[in-house]
């Protein structure tokens, strides 16, 4: 497809980091940008710096999801972007379990939950697409040799498992939903962007690139023709990233 300027797309956490400037980007090129944000005000703020509409969604509440999901009749792609990094940096061993529970919550759980919700509407899309926002250091093969996205946490530490793990379940949900889907026309992939300058966590914010670089793996995804690949996860530059 050479463009979709004038569909519907939705990117959850929008209102920070590398969803908002999928939002941003995408808002500008014609595309109708629902900014999807856990509280309303922020949501509408953030909205109005570019024309996108706000949408009040909660990743990890089922009747946010669902009175979200009543409001869209009709989307063409779904951005699951919404995550949380709450343990950068410290090993496994002294990670408190709640971390994974609340990590999960957002990027695992509510992947599922927002997806199912929003598959009614995105049936109703003649190029229905599914991004998944991962990372790098989901990958369990750049896990267990030198990173070439993320040196700063490198292999055999154990450190930010409950992140990095909820990145490996995430693309294998990726997979799953590609097979269940690709009779329907779905493209479903996954996108590790890379350390990016935004607010995810100190690391980022420090020595993060590029975010627009980020954005345009995710536009690429979303893009995708109808022949293309799916069920994989690409890296920011259009690599395939090993599992």
């Amino acid at each position: 497809m050479e463009g979709m300027s004038g569909c519907t797309v939705l990117v959850t956490g929008a209102t920070g980091g590398i969803g908002l400037h999928i939002a941003r980007q995408l808002a500008e090129q014609g595309w109708t940008v629902l900014v999807g944000a856990r509280d309303a005000a922020r949501g509408a703020e953030v909205a109005g710096q570019f024309g996108g509409r706000p949408l009040t969604l909660e990743v990890t509440d089922a009747g946010s999801i669902a009175a979200a999901a009543a409001l869209v009749p009709e989307l063409d792609v779904l951005v699951n972007n919404a995550g949380v990094s709450l343990d950068t940096g410290t090993r496994v061993t002294e990670t408190d379990v709640e971390v994974f529970r609340r990590t999960y919550e957002t990027k695992v759980f509510g992947a599922v939950a927002v997806t199912n919700a929003f598959l009614p509407a995105l049936r109703r899309s003649a190029h229905p697409r599914i991004v998944n926002v991962s990372s790098g250091t989901g990958s369990l093969s750049w896990s267990t040799s030198p990173n070439p996205q993320f040196d700063y946490q490198a292999a055999g530490t154990g450190s930010g498992a409950a992140y990095r793990s909820s990145k490996t379940a995430l693309d294998a949900l990726t997979v799953f939903y590609a097979q269940a889907l690709a009779q329907d026309g779905f493209k479903v992939n996954a996108l590790a962007p890379g350390l990016r300058a935004t607010n995810l966590n100190p690391q980022a914010a420090a020595a993060g690139g590029d975010p627009a670089e980020a954005v345009a793996g995710a536009v690429r995804l979303a893009l995708l023709p109808d022949d293309g690949p799916t069920g994989q996860l690409f890296s920011w530059d259009g690599t395939v990233v090993p599992w």
